[in-house]
């Protein structure tokens, strides 16, 4: 049985797509099992989508879109738990890691905490565009806005964290 359109066209965005929506889910929730299900759960919601005969227009910008509301539905999660719970059942065994295993984490929870320093705007506009790669003319499609609101709150984000990495340096120092 030969694939019609929809699923064409759905394969397709898989392929092409698929790598992509899953390291900003990744980079988003810090937890690669969790961005497995929510970059699934991602491309599920597009197939519904697509196979009520839906139009997508800009593929791509769709896809994060879904992703962008799955993560933001996982943080409103999230906030009801307890971090005691998490860490319990998390729990925290580094004797295997090496030196710079360890490093390469701290320096990404650092990067990750001034992030969270962020307006909201700020943050998913810089996120966006710095590590998911997309353009500000997607981005702004993605979001509703302008691209210059886009670009205006991508520059402001870059000088706030510079402020940030500055006072955070300075600290360590004095």
């Amino acid at each position: 049985m030969k694939p019609n359109a929809v699923e064409q066209e759905f394969i397709k965005a898989y392929d092409q797509f698929a790598d992509a929506i899953f390291r900003h889910c990744v980079f988003r929730v810090s937890d690669r099992e969790k961005a497995k299900d929510l970059a699934q759960g991602t491309f599920v919601r597009v197939w519904d989508y697509m196979s009520q005969g839906k139009e997508i227009d800009n593929m791509r910008a769709f896809l994060y879109r879904i992703a962008n509301n799955l993560i933001i539905d996982e943080y409103r999660k999230k906030k009801d738990e307890s971090l005691d719970r998490m860490r319990d059942e998390e729990g925290f065994d580094i004797g295997t890691e090496s030196m710079r295993d360890i490093e390469t984490k701290d320096e990404h929870a650092q990067a990750l905490a001034l992030l969270e320093c962020l307006p909201d705007k700020y943050r998913e506009a810089l996120v966006m565009r710095h590590v998911d790669g997309l353009s500000v003319k997607d981005i702004a499609h993605l979001t509703h806005e302008t691209e210059n609101v886009i670009s205006v709150r991508i520059h402001r984000a870059i000088e706030k964290l510079k402020i940030l990495t500055e006072d955070q340096h300075h600290g360590k120092h004095n």
